[in-house]
């Protein structure tokens, strides 16, 4: 099965390992993301010498005439957007690294102290290593050790459950035993009456994608999660099955149900339309 792994890696995803990577310039191109060193800060300095100012407040005189306020750079989104949406994950723990080495900071907490609301938590997420990101949403998602102390039940965990049984038994020879006695012992009866739901994987995650925009308002934690989580994978193929089933592009989704730097970062990490 090695060519439907590799035809999957080519056709399927979203997000590529990026050729002539050096985390280092990366690393620094964040750190000047978010410290707003660069060209807006150097300005800002020959403004300051080039004239005298209250303190409380900062001014430039403006083209225009007049003066206008002069707002110290800030963060920029764009390029924190334009690094990590462009880049594999295994190329975002080398950036974490290098950033940690060169700066003495760690990454995730810097874009935490930085960003917020949605858009914190979708670049948060692509700095996961994705079975940590896995395990930290299903943690999440359950809440407790059993999921039928609510009536609760994800149907991510349920399709993921359907595939490690499928991998336990059938798929290879012998039986992993100790994920069936997992699986069974500790989830509730509705729950593994769902997994039962795969039979198509992409058609099953574009629903999820519609669902999770359709109607009023948007859960986010569910588009965040499927995204990033598929974007290495097979998110490609789910942009196809999207189109089929309703009509429209993920991504035209997204511009009508999202907004500002988190419709942007999603819409990087979804690619062009099939």
């Amino acid at each position: 099965m090695a060519w439907w792994k590799a035809w999957i890696e080519q056709e399927g995803v979203t997000v590529k390992s990026s050729s002539h990577f050096n985390p280092d310039p990366d690393a620094e191109t964040l750190y000047k993301a978010m410290k707003g060193i660069g060209v807006g800060s150097q300005l800002l300095s020959h403004q300051a010498a080039a004239f005298t100012f209250p303190s409380s407040t900062l001014t430039s005189v403006s083209p225009w005439g007049g003066h206008s306020r002069c707002i110290p750079a800030g963060t920029n989104e764009q390029a924190i957007i334009d690094v990590l949406t462009k880049r594999s994950n295994a190329q975002r723990q080398q950036i974490a690294k290098s950033f940690k080495a060169q700066f003495g900071k760690d990454l995730t907490e810097t874009l935490k102290s930085e960003l917020s609301g949605k858009f914190e938590r979708l670049i948060v997420a692509l700095m996961y290593l994705p079975y940590r990101y896995e395990a930290k949403e299903l943690h999440d998602a359950m809440k407790g050790s059993r999921d039928d102390v609510s009536s609760f039940v994800d149907p991510g965990l349920a399709l993921q459950d359907a595939q490690d049984l499928y991998a336990a038994g059938e798929k290879i020879r012998g039986t992993d035993e100790m994920k069936f006695i997992t699986i069974l012992c500790t989830r509730s009866a509705t729950h593994l009456l769902r997994v039962k739901c795969t039979r198509n994987l992409h058609s099953y995650f574009a629903e999820r994608l519609y669902y999770a925009m359709k109607g009023a308002g948007t859960r986010d934690g569910t588009l965040i999660r499927n995204i990033v989580s598929r974007s290495e994978i097979d998110l490609n193929l789910i942009k196809c099955h999207f189109k089929k089933m309703y009509g429209k592009t993920l991504s035209s989704m997204i511009m009508e149900d999202t907004s500002g730097d988190y419709k942007n970062a999603l819409l990087s990490l979804v690619g062009s339309d099939p």
